[in-house]
């Protein structure tokens, strides 16, 4: 790929192996991709971006650090995943573009970093969104399914080597799903809900069609949805307009042995009101990738509830996430130089 000029400098601020900083020139030669590894912590594992934490700068390595990102044109990743980070060095270098945020919800640490109106408007912010949304459909067909199979009795009774009279399980093509979000997420979920033989319904902003999906519901139906349907999957990001949108009003209204899966984000969901239904069984389980605080907090009832399957927000983590995130970034580079729209870009009013 000689000869070809290099148009966008782009400084690597997060741990991402070298063949994939080669990737990025690869697909986007236009692209001149910086990275130190001296100056990033190690992964631990994979998509681990904020690296190890035990990992530290000498004031020296600190310095040429900040130097680094501060000759940038785009930046892949917030440097160290840190919001102060962030406004420091898009105050320091005028000739910053473009952010990728390398999680899907990112927006939150863009609005985090506090920057002012003439920052936010001269660069992008973009996010990983749609990247994870494969794994975190799997994961919502997982959670239904063991819902609709009663993983929590099949668990008990083998753990008591009990041999029960034989009782009936649910069929996904006997059911109704809700996908609260038709998003990059919501759209992948309801593909794979279809495709085995479930009944899709989803909500919606735009009203556009999307596939899988037999009936749009307006957000402002949402009550009167849930308590027709047999399983609830939440795909919505976490903003001031989606806190605790299923909330009692929601969660009161569902149909008596709805299940419930969350990939979204974990304020969605009020906890609380969630907890009620799932003791007195008008919500029969909980599959839970999300909550509203994480680590979620060592006394929360959630974690030894019998209808409850606690994920650690880890659904969406694969050894391809990396790659996949890097191909975005290549991509989104291409766009933004051939002055297309990109994907992905951060609402910076509403921070998603």
């Amino acid at each position: 790929m000689t000869g070809i000029e290099k148009e966008l400098r782009a400084v690597v601020a997060v741990p991402l192996p070298e063949d994939l900083c080669r990737l990025i020139e690869e697909i986007e030669p236009r692209v001149e991709v910086i990275s130190d590894h001296a100056l990033l912590p190690p992964m631990r594992g994979p998509a681990d971006w904020s690296g190890d934490p035990e990992y530290t700068r000498t004031p020296s390595q600190q310095q040429a650090f900040d130097e680094l990102v501060d000759s940038a044109d785009a930046l892949f990743g917030i440097p160290d995943v840190d919001a102060e980070a962030l406004a420091r060095t898009v105050t320091a270098n005028t000739r910053l573009r473009w952010v990728m945020t390398t999680a899907a919800g990112g927006g939150a640490t863009v609005k985090a970093a506090g920057l002012d109106r003439d920052a936010l408007d001269r660069v992008v912010f973009t996010t990983s969104a749609g990247v994870h949304g494969g794994p975190l459909a799997e994961f919502a067909v997982f959670g239904v399914m063991a819902g609709a199979k009663n993983l929590p009795r099949l668990l008990a009774d083998q753990g008591t080597r009990t041999w029960p009279d034989r009782w009936e399980m649910r069929q996904l093509d006997e059911m109704i799903v809700l996908v609260v979000g038709l998003g990059g997420i919501g759209a992948e979920c309801a593909r794979r809900f279809h495709g085995l033989g479930a009944r899709v319904w989803g909500t919606t902003r735009s009203g556009e069609p999307v596939a899988g999906v037999d009936r749009l519901v307006r957000m402002e139906e949402l009550t009167e949805a849930v308590a027709q349907v047999d399983a609830i999957v939440v795909t919505l990001p976490g903003t001031a307009q989606t806190h605790h949108l299923i909330g009692a009003e929601v969660i009161t209204s569902v149909k008596p042995g709805a299940i419930i899966a969350n990939v979204g984000r974990g304020s969605v969901i009020d906890e609380d009101a969630l907890l009620g239904a799932l003791d007195d069984g008008r919500i029969a389980f909980a599959a839970l990738d999300v909550f509203e605080q994480e680590p979620l907090d060592q006394t929360s009832a959630l974690w030894t509830h019998p209808n409850v399957l606690v994920s650690p927000h880890t659904a969406a983590l694969s050894a391809k996430e990396e790659e996949r995130i890097a191909r975005r970034f290549a991509e989104n580079a291409g766009r933004l130089l051939d002055g297309r729209p990109l994907r992905s870009v951060v609402d910076t009013e509403e921070f998603y």
